[in-house]
This record gives structure tokens, C-alpha cells and sequence, in this order.
């Protein structure tokens, strides 16, 4: 029988548990991505420094790390390695995304493209694409190049899918979770595979692993997306409302239209075919959410893949990595910034 997590807890405390437990190896992967991401170019190095300097939580390389850790991975810095190539990938769709989405702001400052624009924008994404290829091949396991570079793959399909069903309120939940499956749980069950692999572990443990670190990011961005609608700037560590006025369907608003009166799906079918939305909208939008319980039944769905997330863990013995690694699955939902 698995385990069923409680979700009401304090839970924050796992998220630097995990920090504490790598030690001085995630500040040797920000080291590391900024040695390997040194250019001639000044426009580059003045990118890509702004660009790191402004933050995030940096779960996905803390992801290979804490799985290194677990598997018994000690031989050498392939982990930090690895983990920075994973930090990277994600950057670069940051860089894109906010191209994609015209977005002005990012975790509270100005977006790359609003300062440099978007070109500059799209070729430095583009250049810290090209660096972590090269770092892969420097690695030398071809395990690790094909399933990065599949992740990365997927990860644009997820964008170019998203992008299509922009503003359609009947997308299906099935859709929904191909989306976030493709650009969240991927990389997340990929960097978390990675530290299996580099410790030479068997398929079944490698499984295991991406089978945490997908259902991890599958409740991670469900997270993300309910939060979006109901928390607050001061919480959440950034703009509420980005996925409604982007125009973006996610889940709260899927939930919100398979229960809403017909007259409640003209109003938002129409505010999500505009170009723009306004504050009133989305205050009425939240209000329709609220109405619904939509972000209850967001959660209730997101803790479903917490507890599989969790109980992956299970084949591996008992161990403080373990236990941490688990305790982190309730950070995705319970989190405060």
C-alpha cells in the first residue's frame, strides 16, 4: 500500500533541507553555468548575467542533485554538471517564453526582451541551448544526451500546443495535462532520472526516479496555475493573473466551465477570445472560481500526483535523502513562494 501525504503541514522546511542536504553543490552549478555561459559578446554576458541574477528556486538542478545524493553518486562533479545543463534548459524557455507571451515582468523585475527586445532575447535562449548541448556531449553518456535532448523536444511541443489552444475555454483536461506534461513534468522527471543514471543504478530505480520527478511537476504546475488566481503578490513572490491576462486556459478555468451556468460560459468565452483583459474581468473571473470551488478541485487533483510522486520513492531503503526528497513532494502545493 502507498502512502498518503498530509498536506497540511509546514512544509517550506523540506525545500532547504534539500538545499542543505547537496551542501556547496548548488553554488557550484551557479558557478558553473556562469563559467560555461562566459562569452566575447557583450551582449551575451550582460543577457545572461541579468537574466540569472534575478532569481527562481532552482528545483530542477537541486532535483539531480538530491536524486544523485539518494543513489549513492559520489565519484566526481558529473551531478553539478548535469544539473546546470538541466538550470539551462529551463532558462532558455524562460527567455522564450516571455518572447512568446509578451511579458513584461518575471519573479517582480523587467523581462530580457523588454530591456533588449526580442530578438536579442530569442538568440540568447537559443545560445544557453547550444552551451548545454555542449556540456551534454562533454559528459559523454549517450543515455543522458538522448533523454535531454527528447526533453527539450518535448518541451517545445508543450510550448507549440499551449500556444494553439491559446484562449479556447472546451479544452479538454486531457489536452490540459498534455501541456504541462510537456513543458513542466518533463524536465522535472528528467532531472531527477539523471542522478540514477550518473550513479549507474538499475531500470527499475530509473524509473523510479522519473516516475517522482514527473508527478512532482505535474502537482508543481498545478500549483503554479491555481495560485495564480487566488494568491497574493507578497506570497507568491510574483504577479497574480499572468495566465488570465496572457490569455491562457489552465485549470482553474477548465474546472470553472464544466460546472458554470451558459450565460457564466458566454462571459468567458468572450473575455478569453479578447486581445486584452482587464482587471474587472479577471476580479469577475475569480469570483465565478470562487463560486465553483475551482482551486479546491485543482488541488484535490494536484495532491493525486503528489501521493504517486511520493510513494515512487518506496523502492529505495530508508535514508535521509529519502525522506527529504518525499517531504519535498508537499512543497509543491504547500509552498509559499
Amino acid at each position: 500500500m502507498g502512502s498518503v501525504i498530509p498536506l497540511k503541514k509546514e512544509i517550506d522546511n523540506s525545500y532547504l533541507e534539500l538545499i542543505n542536504l547537496v551542501g556547496n553543490k548548488l553554488d557550484n552549478v551557479n558557478h558553473h553555468i556562469k563559467y560555461k555561459l562566459a562569452s566575447e559578446i557583450n551582449l551575451i554576458h550582460k543577457m545572461t548575467s541579468y537574466h540569472l541574477k534575478s532569481g527562481g528556486k532552482r528545483i530542477r538542478p537541486l532535483l539531480t542533485l538530491g536524486s544523485a545524493k539518494l543513489c549513492g553518486y559520489a565519484d566526481g562533479n558529473r551531478d553539478v554538471n548535469l544539473a546546470a545543463c538541466v538550470e539551462l534548459i529551463h532558462n532558455a524557455t524562460l527567455l522564450h517564453d516571455d518572447v512568446i507571451d509578451n511579458s513584461d515582468l518575471r519573479r517582480g523585475i523587467k523581462t530580457s526582451n523588454t530591456i533588449w527586445g526580442n530578438q536579442s532575447s530569442i538568440l540568447v535562449g537559443d545560445y544557453l541551448l547550444s552551451r548545454c548541448f555542449e556540456m551534454m556531449v562533454e559528459d559523454g553518456s549517450q543515455e543522458i544526451l538522448k533523454l535531454l535532448s527528447a526533453t527539450s523536444s518535448k518541451i517545445a511541443q508543450g510550448e507549440v500546443l499551449q500556444l494553439e489552444y491559446k484562449g479556447e475555454i472546451d479544452i479538454l483536461d486531457e489536452t490540459y495535462f498534455d501541456i504541462i506534461n510537456s513543458k513542466t513534468a518533463a524536465l522535472f522527471a528528467a532531472a531527477s532520472r539523471i542522478g540514477a543514471c550518473i550513479a549507474s543504478k538499475n531500470k527499475k530505480e530509473k524509473d523510479a526516479l522519473e516516475s517522482y520527478g514527473k508527478n512532482l511537476g505535474l502537482a508543481f504546475q498545478i500549483a503554479d496555475d491555481a495560485l495564480d488566481y487566488y494568491s497574493t503578490k507578497t506570497i507568491f513572490g510574483k504577479e497574480i493573473g499572468k495566465d488570465f491576462y496572457e490569455g491562457k486556459v489552465t485549470l482553474p478555468i477548465i474546472f470553472l466551465c464544466q460546472k458554470a451556468n451558459p450565460q457564466e460560459k458566454i462571459f468567458l468565452e468572450k473575455i478569453f477570445k479578447k486581445k486584452n483583459r482587464s482587471k474587472l474581468e479577471f476580479s469577475e473571473t475569480q469570483n465565478l472560481i470562487k463560486k465553483y470551488n475551482s482551486i479546491d478541485s485543482c488541488f484535490r487533483r494536484a495532491e493525486h500526483f503528489v501521493n504517486i510522486s511520493y510513494n515512487a520513492l518506496n523502492i529505495f531503503n530508508p535514508s535521509k535523502e529519502k525522506t527529504i526528497l518525499q517531504n519535498l513532494t508537499s512543497f509543491s502545493l504547500e509552498r509559499s513562494f
